[in-house]
């Protein structure tokens, strides 16, 4: 009898303890789910900090680009309006050093942050203004002419796709080669295609930007 209320003792106590050990593994198991609860949410915060500076970063390139581009457009503009100048001077040497600058600023112009369809038809117009820049750096001052015609047409071309910070006038003149344009910063007409010879003919055809 004694020995056995010894053994019940014996197996209450263990009980007790298998008990205590359960209750002490549950503990550790919900310490350690709640661990593993807040790293997953301090890795899906990394991410997601890292998310927001990737697209900070993005939208920060992007505006980089964007403000080269029109850098660059503005370059070309400036180049252009230095050979308009240098025709309406009638000055060949000039116009053949204002071509060549104007072909070097084509060729390094980037379209990268346009749409696809934009950046294809910017290729065709730029290849074709480079061409005609390229004949005009090594021509006499009738071809100079000829080709500013063309290159004037893609300018006008490349400017309604890219748009330009500042005030333009597009001019007409209706006596050249059957009706010619070009591009000014000033409203008032100075033939590029006639030079002193008919310095006033021409008109304001559009006002751009």
């Amino acid at each position: 009898m004694k020995h056995l209320k010894v053994t019940t003792s014996v197996l209450a106590l263990a009980f007790v303890g298998l008990t205590a050990m359960s209750c002490k593994d549950g503990k550790k198991e919900e310490h350690s789910d709640d661990a593993m609860n807040t790293e997953m949410s301090s890795e899906e915060g990394h991410h997601h900090e890292e998310g927001m500076e990737h697209d900070e970063m993005d939208e920060s390139n992007n505006t980089m680009n964007s403000e080269a581009q029109a850098s660059d457009v503005k370059q070309v503009m400036a180049d252009y309006m230095s050979l308009k100048d240098a025709l309406v001077a009638t000055d060949k040497d000039a116009a053949a050093k204002a071509g060549k600058t104007l072909e070097s600023a084509l060729r390094g112009l980037n379209i990268s942050s346009y749409t696809a369809e934009q950046q294809k038809e910017l290729k065709d117009i730029v290849a074709d203004a480079t061409e005609h820049a390229e004949h005009i750096g090594k021509s006499e001052m009738d071809h100079q002419r000829e080709h500013f015609k063309t290159l004037s047409k893609d300018m006008i071309d490349m400017v309604a796709i890219t748009g330009i910070d500042s005030k333009m006038y597009q001019m007409h003149c209706p006596m050249y080669d059957g009706g010619s344009e070009w591009l000014s910063m000033e409203k008032e007409v100075k033939n590029p295609y006639y030079g002193s010879k008919m310095m006033g003919c021409g008109k304001v055809e559009k006002e751009i930007n």
